[in-house]
């Protein structure tokens, strides 16, 4: 009888394809979706500086670009890298503090490259996200509870923020000065958001438990993700932990003054209380689905920071130098990080399958052993 060295294995073909398929990233997040968001991107970015070049009319703001200052603009670029840092902390301390360092930053990097290129308000990289953990043998109901919780927390310093700063604003606590209902409508409508959110939680829950026992699953699960995703976000707030709540604030505050450096950069230093609120409902723009919020966010920021008294042509010129930062230093450091970040699942994924507060898994010698938060 012949050798059977030379005879391909079946079963080995059918295990190495199986796990091609569970590594290969959904469809919204393939190859071709992500190239074709990325050229819309740079059409954009050319049909901008092309109005800004050849349109009459806007040669005040041709000079602001002509006579940026590169050492502002380096330190605009700096303030990106550190809140994506903070991006990394805060979701390390969401999903998986037992993750290895390296993959938290690989997936947090991603996450963010693709907040840059896919739409609507940062559901593309939690969609990517969600990918890479499912890959690593988390389990769905997790990440989804944990999916909303992040939403929430990343959520929480801007609310917070709108609200101390529209009460600070309303008392004369800080230098800048604006009408009392541009100082207080935001703070209570911001109150009125946190208050709310929580009261959607519970009647989720409740609605949860009615849903289900109609067998009525797709929807249930639905809402057990929202409300359980809103305690454990209560939960993990009330934790307290250091290197969490850093992730939050610097996260937002980085990113903030990032605008900050884009108006001196441009030759323009407006008070830092009113780049902080302009910012955060501005930003709001960004739910738009359009790729990166390129249009949304851009036309809140400029729209908002006027409305509170800075002039068109410095704010202009500051939030398109701010959004050229914003997306083009999480572009860089997603794409470098998701080229490795597929070789790292494998390795990690006892690790993350063993984030989940009382999942299952195997331990030598010990047998099966629940796990606790």
């Amino acid at each position: 009888m012949g050798s059977m060295s030379g005879i391909a294995d079946p079963g080995g073909a059918s295990r190495g394809a199986r796990e091609r398929d569970e590594l290969a990233p959904p469809p919204e997040l393939d190859r071709g979706r992500i190239r074709r968001h990325v050229i819309a991107l740079c059409l954009l970015g050319i049909a901008a500086a092309a109005v800004i070049t050849l349109v009459p009319g806007l040669a005040s703001l041709r000079s602001r670009f002509a006579h940026a200052n590169g050492g502002w603009i380096a330190l605009g670029v700096a303030l990106k890298v550190l809140s994506g840092a903070c991006y990394v902390l805060v979701f390390r301390g969401v999903f998986c503090r037992e993750m290895r360092w390296r993959v938290s930053i690989e997936i947090g990097l991603s996450e963010l490259g693709a907040n840059a290129v896919l739409p609507v308000g940062g559901a593309g990289g939690l969609a990517l996200g969600a990918w890479a953990l499912r890959r690593a043998g988390m389990e769905p109901g997790h990440i989804a509870r944990r999916s909303v919780a992040f939403f929430l927390l990343t959520s929480v310093p801007n609310v917070l923020g709108v609200i101390v700063l529209g009460a600070g604003l309303a008392v004369g606590l800080f230098a800048a000065r604006v009408g009392l209902a541009l100082a207080l409508v935001p703070a209570i409508l911001a109150a009125g958001a946190i208050l709310g959110t929580i009261a959607v939680g519970r009647w989720a829950a409740a609605a949860e438990r009615r849903l289900a026992a109609r067998e009525r699953r797709r929807l249930a699960a639905v809402l057990r993700a929202f409300s359980g995703g809103v305690e454990e976000a209560l939960s993990l707030l009330r934790e307290g932990d250091p290197l969490l709540l850093l992730g939050l604030v610097g996260y937002l505050a980085f990113d903030v003054m990032v605008l900050w450096a884009a108006y001196h950069a441009f030759g323009s230093s407006p008070a830092l209380a009113i780049i902080w609120i302009g910012y955060l409902i501005g930003e709001l723009g960004g739910l738009i689905p359009v790729p990166g919020g390129v249009g949304g966010i851009e036309l809140g920021l400029v729209g908002t920071l006027v409305l509170y008294g800075i002039p068109l042509g410095a704010t202009t010129a500051a939030v398109l130098g701010y959004r050229a930062i914003a997306l083009a230093v999480p572009a860089v450091l997603g794409a470098v990080a998701f080229t490795v970040l597929r070789r790292s699942l494998a390795r990690e994924a006892l690790a993350i399958s063993a984030c989940e507060p009382g999942g299952v898994v195997e331990v030598i010698g010990l047998g099966e052993v629940r796990l606790s938060r």
